[in-house]
């Protein structure tokens, strides 16, 4: 299987379902980590019409910062459209400081509001493409497929996992008004794609030369473990979040909101956040 190829094959299917059902290009979700570098690639290989875009989470480290504003001055000046857009909760800019504040609870591995806000807002009535791979979690094998529809009611949702000539009929059948995701390396293992990288001798995120395995907000209770070194390189991301909780128990407080786990100050939020051990009888 050439799955150089495949992975094409499949953003040309995005670009005709984009141009049929919405009349305009496939959007490349590009978030400056090595995947979105390797799609965006394949994108340009295509020949296909395609825009990028960046949703700018507030909690990103520099180097993915810098990394995006290269990337996106080298794209305007080859006539790529690329777009950054902002966060918004209720109808007002926010980040991922005020949005604690706001949601009055830390997002956790279950509860993961700041994504949903400052992730995946963007592409609704559109075709999208992004480097999701089965590969960076044993979840993502179970819920994400080479093609979706990302409707409103979720039960509705469909995943498609493979090429068969099928998958236009299927999306064909559903309604206009939903985001459809193409996946192009959802197979890729994380070989194939350091393969890729190397002999196609793509600039990525400096973050990869650091010791970084991934690329993304810094302090996401996704990342484990990591997220310690990942403070202690990056301080005051970590003293953010501290007056984030801090503002946040003042308005739990205002709100006559229980504190079940009798946190005094932002610092305690933190270490119950971090689940670092230190609190005594800390909940894991």
């Amino acid at each position: 299987m050439d799955f150089e190829q495949t992975a094409i094959s499949r953003l040309r299917e995005g670009a005709e379902l984009s141009e049929r059902y919405y009349q305009k290009p496939l959007i490349v979700l590009y978030s400056g980590g090595k995947d979105s570098e390797v799609v965006l690639d394949l994108a340009r290989k295509s020949n296909i019409r395609f825009t990028v875009h960046h949703s700018h989470t507030t909690a990103d480290a520099p180097q993915t910062v810098y990394h995006i504003r290269n990337v996106f001055k080298d794209l305007e000046n080859q006539g790529i459209d690329c777009r950054i857009s902002y966060p918004y909760y209720k109808g007002k800019r926010t980040n991922m400081w005020d949005l604690i504040v706001q949601k009055n609870i830390p997002p956790t591995r279950i509860i993961r509001y700041c994504c949903t806000v400052l992730k995946t807002p963007y592409g609704k009535k559109s075709v999208c493409s992004s480097g999701v791979r089965w590969d960076e979690s044993i979840r993502r094998k179970k819920t994400r497929g080479t093609l979706e529809t990302m409707p409103s009611d979720k039960s509705k949702k469909i995943i498609l996992t493979n090429d068969n000539a099928d998958r236009q009929e299927i999306i064909q059948k559903c309604e206009k008004n939903f985001k459809i995701m193409v996946n192009p390396i959802v197979d890729w293992s994380d070989e194939m794609l350091w393969d890729y990288i190397d002999s196609n001798h793509l600039c990525i995120n400096s973050l990869y030369s650091c010791g970084f395995g991934r690329v993304g907000c810094i302090g996401c209770p996704m990342a484990g473990k990591k997220r310690e070194s990942e403070f202690a390189q990056y301080p005051l991301y970590k003293q953010l979040y501290i007056r984030a909780f801090d503002r946040m128990l003042q308005v739990r407080k205002e709100k006559g909101l229980k504190n079940k786990l009798n946190w005094k100050n932002g610092l305690d939020v933190y270490h119950w956040w971090i689940e670092d051990g230190i609190l005594s009888g800390q909940m894991s």
